[in-house]
């Protein structure tokens, strides 16, 4: 049982970063239509402005990461301008492409100007963690779980009770009639992938102390996050945390109690089995079309 508390509190802790790549991915898609797989990336390379703020360079670790965030707010920005906005009239395949080449190109960018070792990015707290009865608790993963928990509840209440929340949400819903209603729809798309982008960045910043900073940690946290969208029903903005939570869950007891080696292949194993068994998702509707 000490064992099971033990595997559960990580398996949330993972989860939950997987959680918030994955509300990136829904918020674009919902957005746009399309799926950003460069959402990965993000957490990339906010995760390797990190190290260099406060590994290379010693700066407060405040200050590094706020210097990451808006980092990312800026590629968020500048991602939509450059991949997004010239191909918004085209069909939704050359978007997709052009967001795959996007991943390749940030990617190989951070490889070329900082190299393929990995880096090590201290924690937060120097205290390790402490013992709540026979559970450890890494004060890394409360940290990830407090801050996912807190973001959840700010999109929520962002969402629901403001203004710009709600045009937004009249963005994602409808494009053409938001605009006839005079919401800058642009403005709006621009906004989500900045928030997506600034989404990511947490997430690869706050996993980046429990794993390795490398240039393959962006596609293994976006191929997982994908998976949860799937799984939890893409576009839907709790399938997104469910499904997080779950694959994080799923694959830290895969990995304790079947095999470590296989403990990426346990995600793609669930998704495989809900695409062949209810493919809308957790909480997806199935849809019925008519000729």
């Amino acid at each position: 049982m000490d064992l099971i508390l033990q595997l559960l509190f990580t398996g949330i802790g993972i989860g939950a970063v997987y959680a918030l790549v994955a509300l990136g991915f829904v918020l674009i898609f919902r957005a746009t239509n399309v799926v950003n797989f460069a959402q990965g990336e993000f957490s990339m390379v906010a995760a390797f402005l990190m190290v260099v703020f406060a590994v290379d360079l010693q700066w407060p670790y405040w200050l590094s990461f706020l210097l990451a965030i808006g980092g990312m707010a800026l590629l968020g920005a500048l991602f939509n301008l450059g991949v997004y906005y010239p191909l918004r009239h085209r069909t939704y395949l050359p978007v997709i492409i052009s967001t795959i080449g996007a991943s390749i190109f940030l990617a190989n960018t951070t490889l070329a100007l900082y190299g393929p070792q990995p880096q090590v990015l201290p924690p937060v707290f120097e205290t390790q963690g402490f013992l709540v009865g026979p559970v450890f608790l890494d004060t890394q993963y409360l940290l990830i779980i407090a801050v996912t928990a807190v973001l959840v509840a700010f999109q929520y209440w962002f969402f629901e009770h403001t203004l710009l929340g709600k045009k937004l949400q009249a963005t994602s819903q409808d494009k053409e009639m938001a605009a006839l209603l005079g919401i800058p729809v642009a403005g709006m798309i621009m906004l989500t992938f900045v928030y997506s982008a600034v989404l990511g960045g947490i997430a690869g910043i706050l996993v980046a102390p429990v794993l390795f900073v490398s240039i393959q940690m962006g596609a293994t946290i976006a191929l997982k996050a994908f998976a949860a969208t799937i799984i939890g029903g893409f576009g839907d903005v709790t399938g997104a945390i469910i499904g997080g939570l779950a694959l994080g869950i799923i694959e830290t007891f895969g990995a304790a109690y079947i095999s470590v080696p296989y403990k990426d292949a346990f995600a793609f194993i669930v998704l495989v089995a809900f695409l062949a068994l209810r493919p809308q998702g957790i909480f997806g509707e199935r849809i019925a079309e008519k000729a």
